[in-house]
């Protein structure tokens, strides 16, 4: 869960946006990143699919004033409000985007094809009506980042005392890789608006994610028993929890902002 979800790009840009800070171009390349093409479909006034950018300006003069983030699990309903067709939507490709300002929501559809190495990837944003409600279980940034420090020192102590903490040249190629993309990327993570906490809790959201990510790529470590296999689910399910929280609490700490004056 370390990589950057659509969602979150979609909806840090599609802030800058509405703020003013980013041209509609700048704001839909940047969104598409290096898949082909995003589209979107079922826009009101619209009978089929449009591009990004004319999407984008069509909610904006729906009334949206801001995006947020959900990035739900089988149950943990995160950042969703409802109704059930667009949670169940949400929860099939695990992320979403909420509008505020206007009831609606954008869920990604995400199609691939060609070879290994040259794959062409084309996403579909399907609107759909949202309910005008408090999204669940998102924490405050400053929450979200005493969480992330707390459970990333609980999950480091059991991992080494069960000697299931990933090691080895696959585990150092992928922490090195994601380094070098880290220092590529520095002061991109968000888009502009957003405040300096709300990047630094995503950077250690993604750091944590990393850890998750190379921990279950690489078996089951030193566990041999069920009970340590047991043990080390117990302990990377909470953290996975927490990282997920953090991530929409930094992607929607712009609203949250603007919305508290």
């Amino acid at each position: 869960m370390h990589s950057e979800p659509r969602s979150g790009r979609l909806a840090a840009w599609g802030n800058a946006l509405l703020a003013g800070l980013v041209s509609p171009d700048d704001a839909a390349l940047t969104i598409v990143g290096d898949d082909a093409v995003h589209r979107v479909e079922g826009l009101p006034g619209e009978a089929g699919p449009v591009g990004l950018t004319l999407a984008l300006g069509r909610l904006r003069a729906l009334g949206v004033t801001g995006y947020r983030i959900a990035l739900p699990a089988p149950g943990h309903p995160l950042g969703l409000s409802g109704p059930p067709q667009f949670n169940a939507r949400a929860l099939e490709a695990e992320e979403a985007v909420v509008a505020s300002g206007a009831a609606y929501g954008l869920v990604p559809e995400v199609n691939e094809a060609g070879p290994v190495g040259d794959v062409h990837v084309d996403v579909v944003w399907h609107c759909l009506p949202v309910r005008e409600a408090p999204p669940a279980d998102v924490p405050s940034l400053g929450e979200a980042e005493r969480e992330l420090a707390e459970a990333l020192r609980e999950a480091t102590e059991v991992l080494s005392r069960l000697d299931v903490a990933a090691s080895g040249p696959v585990a150092e190629a992928a922490i090195d890789a994601y380094r070098a993309r880290a220092e590529r990327g520095a002061g991109e993570r968000l888009a502009p608006g957003y405040p300096p906490r709300a990047v630094r809790v995503l950077e250690l959201a993604q750091r944590v994610g990393l850890l998750i990510s190379v921990a279950y790529e690489n078996g089951h470590g030193g566990a041999v028993s069920a009970s340590e296999m047991a043990a080390r689910g117990e302990a990377l399910r909470p953290v996975e929890r927490v990282a997920r929280r953090a991530q929409v609490a930094a992607y929607n700490a712009y609203v949250e902002e603007r919305e508290r004056g």
